[in-house]
């Protein structure tokens, strides 16, 4: 009896650890490996930067999947060496809100003098690359049009071309896929730091997709090389990468609020709170005038696709309605693939604008048509148009995109 018992127990704890082993190998497996363009610079094509003086353009996001960081890398490289450092909007080691400039200074572990590409410099001057030999771009982008970080790049290939040295743009994942493109495209004369070029609000492009097009396409025409990603599919999102997340801004915590950003990104533009200043940022959305339920009912009868809203109140304590009670809404993104973010931001301005006509407001600072790219949108709405009418009227234009865009997808 007790031999038996023990090998009952025996084939018991084998089949469990079989089980176990077969989940961890599945899960494994399901995870997909992605190497980024950094790791393959480092790994493969070393030969681009050997002996080259570097200059590198990153902030936190630049890191391998073990987390260390490509300026740490950069820096202990023997083959390279590191003379300056440039950081975007929120600066090279992300410490800075939102529109917060960053001066000169020199990196502590490094000893490497960083330049500020946000606020009064924008683009790196001759004086910032006089010993450059070649520049590196790695930023994690977020796929949507009115991210700083993109022109940060095109600025940059500017740069070099008139300086007359060669830029390294390292690919990562654009963590909305590559696959869905959405709202409308720029027209030139909107042209800002929330949108350089005509290109839709979610693109569904890479940072080297989009660097080789505007570098071909919008006469920058500088001398561009760029690192492709290993093992990136086109209908990954980033959660299926196996990389790391590590938030691009202060803003920009979860892939959560990459996806809700498309939609709630616009909400800038209007007297309503993003949920800056709170620990849902983009995903919280409100205003003290707002009852919060009748909202979120109005909004969910709508059934947009793939998205819920949940009532909310929070207090921002920064930015927009600083310290004061505010009721709205919780966006919770329940299908990413079916989720039509423009759809669901534009849904989101009209209600409340028709809910609240005496209360709601866009703002004076023409805010809301840079971050569209347009003032047709704001005038539809303002003029009662539904949200049909204006997707409508933006679909012609994000068609002829798609067969330009076809020439740069590299995955």
């Amino acid at each position: 009896m007790k031999k038996w018992m023990m090998a009952l127990m025996a084939g018991v704890l084998a089949i469990g650890m079989a089980t176990s082993a077969d989940a961890s190998w599945f899960k494994k497996e399901k995870a997909k490996k992605v190497v980024t363009g950094a790791e393959m610079l480092f790994k493969q094509h070393q030969k681009l930067i050997k002996g080259k003086r570097i200059g590198l353009i990153t902030n936190p996001t630049g890191v391998d999947r073990n987390l260390k960081s490509i300026v740490d890398i950069a820096a202990g490289s023997k083959d390279t060496e590191l003379t300056a450092l440039f950081g975007p909007e929120h600066g090279v080691r992300g410490d800075a809100q939102a529109g917060q400039y960053v001066e000169y200074y020199i990196d502590e572990k490094t000893g490497v003098p960083v330049y500020s590409l946000y606020g009064q410099t924008k683009k790196p001057t001759p004086e910032m690359l006089k010993n450059v030999d070649v520049l590196l771009f790695d930023i994690q982008d977020v796929g949507t049009r009115y991210y700083t970080y993109i022109y940060t790049m095109a600025y940059a290939m500017e740069a070099a071309k008139e300086k007359g040295i060669p830029i390294i743009v390292l690919d990562r994942p654009n963590p909305l896929g590559g696959i869905q493109t959405d709202g409308p495209v720029l027209e030139p004369e909107f042209s800002s730091f929330v949108g350089r070029y005509p290109i839709p609000l979610r693109h569904g492009m890479t940072v080297v997709e989009l660097a080789t097009l505007f570098n071909n396409e919008f006469g920058i025409d500088a001398d561009l090389k760029v690192i492709k990603m290993k093992g990136w599919k086109r209908n990954m999102d980033f959660d299926e990468t196996s990389l790391p997340f590590v938030m691009p801004s202060p803003n920009m915590p979860t892939i959560e609020t990459a996806f809700v950003y498309p939609a709630t990104g616009m909400i800038e533009g209007t007297n309503l709170s993003e949920g800056r200043g709170t620990t849902k940022p983009f995903e919280l959305i409100g205003a003290p005038f707002i009852n919060s339920s009748d909202l979120a009912e109005k909004l969910n009868r709508l059934k947009l696709p793939g998205v819920s809203f949940r009532a909310a109140s929070f207090t921002p304590t920064f930015s927009k309605h600083s310290g004061k009670l505010s009721h709205g809404v919780q966006v919770y993104v329940t299908d990413r693939k079916k989720f039509k973010a423009v759809k669901t931001g534009l849904s989101i301005v009209k209600t409340v604008k028709d809910m609240y006509p005496n209360d709601f407001q866009f703002l004076a600072s023409n805010h809301f048509n840079l971050l569209l790219g347009n003032s047709w949108v704001k005038e539809m709405l303002i003029n009662g148009a539904s949200v049909e009418e204006i997707e409508k009227r933006y679909e012609k234009e994000r068609k002829q995109f798609m067969e330009i865009r076809e020439q740069y997808l590299m995955y």
